[in-house]
C-alpha cells in the first residue's frame, strides 16, 4: 500500500469519516470560506502553529469539498510548506507536492469499494460522477491501486 493511501485510510479509520470538512475539524485545521479571486479555488497556510485552509466561497459545495480534500492533503503531508510562497519566491518545483495532494484527495473522496464491489464494470467517468469528483482524481485513484 502506498504511503499516501495508508495515511488516508488511517485517518478515515481513526475518525470514522471521509468528509474532508469533518477531518479538518478533527485535526484542528481551520477551514475559512472566503471571497477569493475567481482563479483561486483555495490554499493552505501554516502560520504561527495554526493550520488554515482557505476555500473560495463562490464555488459550489461539491467543488469546495474537492478543494478542501486537496488542501487537507497539503496540511497532512506538507504541514510546513506553503505552495503560494514556493511558487512566488523560490525556484523549487511544486509539481511533486501538488500531485501528492491530488492523490490524497483521490484516496479520500473515492473509497476502494466503488472500484471493487460493483456488480457491473464502472468506467473512470462513472466513478467520477458517482463521487462528484473530477475525472482526473478518479484516474489517480485507479492508477494508485493498479
Amino acid at each position: 500500500m502506498d504511503f499516501i493511501q495508508s495515511k488516508v485510510e488511517d485517518l478515515c479509520k481513526k475518525y470514522g469519516t471521509r468528509n474532508p470538512f469533518e477531518l479538518a475539524n478533527f485535526l484542528k485545521i481551520n477551514v475559512i470560506h472566503w471571497d477569493l479571486h475567481y482563479e483561486i479555488n483555495g490554499f493552505y497556510l501554516y502560520e504561527k502553529r495554526n493550520q488554515i485552509i482557505f476555500l473560495n466561497n463562490n464555488l459550489s459545495y461539491e467543488d469546495q469539498r474537492v478543494v478542501c480534500a486537496h488542501e487537507l492533503g497539503h496540511a497532512v503531508l506538507h504541514k510546513h510548506s506553503s505552495v503560494p510562497f514556493m511558487r512566488a519566491k523560490t525556484l523549487f518545483s511544486i509539481d511533486k507536492i501538488e500531485i501528492e495532494a491530488n492523490k490524497f484527495s483521490a484516496f479520500l473522496l473515492i473509497p476502494d469499494e466503488s472500484l471493487f464491489d460493483s456488480y457491473e464494470q464502472l468506467t473512470i467517468y462513472d466513478i467520477a460522477a458517482l463521487h462528484n469528483v473530477p475525472v482526473e482524481l478518479a484516474e489517480l485513484k485507479y492508477k494508485g491501486l493498479f
